[in-house]
């Protein structure tokens, strides 16, 4: 079967690279080779069996960019700016960061520059969110191919008499769709009385909520805990540390 050719930029990102919009700056600045020739055109279609490299100055450029850790509070957006609310990311700055961050890097204003949300976190949702100036990192935990779970403690209340039924409980295990698609597998366990914990790999809007409204549950508090190895820990409500070196999703 013969190759087809794919955009230089979306090959970059196939093969961990960057992101594209990191590509596409880096193939400008004439930092990419295919087969040892530099490539500075946009749009450039290579096969997938061509060799791509990059100079060092990408290298370290992507080493200085950071990923930022925030225990989102309440009455805050993951992204844009919406409907009057503000976005997390106002949140990051020096008075803000917890004093007990382990990481060396030294706060500066460029940090802020690009700095994205990796995944989102409903306005009424608090805990663990993910800002990052990473193409890698944003790929890695929202790309269609994401296998790094989440976890999150679901404070609830059942709307009808008794308690949910195991049989509901399973449903929430597997077998419930959204937006005319089954669900992919989740983990729900109960905590305690009122508290479920859902581990999940996909992230729809209002997905947790709208899973537990399908059989009867009231959600009254949602935090997320962890992303696939990185804890949510003693971070406090509204402040940020950076993802160490040393920590993977």
């Amino acid at each position: 079967m013969s190759e087809e050719l794919l955009r230089l930029s979306k090959r970059m990102s196939e093969l961990g690279l960057c992101s594209r919009r990191e590509a596409d700056e880096w193939i400008a600045r004439g930092w990419v080779r295919v087969d040892g020739k530099v490539v500075s055109e946009l749009g450039t279609k290579i096969y997938p069996s061509q060799r791509v490299s990059v100079e060092r100055q990408a290298a370290a450029e992507q080493s200085k960019r950071v990923t930022v850790l925030i225990n989102k509070p309440v009455g805050y957006v993951s992204g844009q700016a919406e409907d009057g609310y503000q976005p997390a990311v106002v949140l990051v700055k020096p008075e803000n960061r917890w004093a007990d961050d382990p990481s060396p890097e030294q706060f500066h204003p460029t940090q802020l520059r690009s700095l994205v949300p990796a995944g989102r976190l409903d306005i009424d949702s608090v805990g663990l969110l993910v800002l990052t100036q990473d193409g890698r990192v944003a790929k890695q935990l929202i790309g269609e191919t994401t296998e790094v779970d989440k976890e999150y403690l679901v404070r609830v209340e059942y709307t009808k008499p008794g308690k949910l039924p195991d049989s509901d409980l399973k449903k929430l295990n597997h077998g419930l769709w959204m937006d005319g698609k089954p669900l992919l597998p989740a983990k729900v366990r109960w905590q305690n009385d009122d508290q479920l914990s859902f581990t999940l790999r996909e992230g729809k809007k209002r997905q947790i909520r709208r899973m537990c409204d399908m059989v009867g549950l009231k959600v009254v508090g949602l935090k997320r805990v962890r992303i696939g190895k990185v804890k949510l820990g003693d971070l406090p409500v509204g402040q940020w540390r950076y993802l160490r070196a040393d920590e993977q999703f």
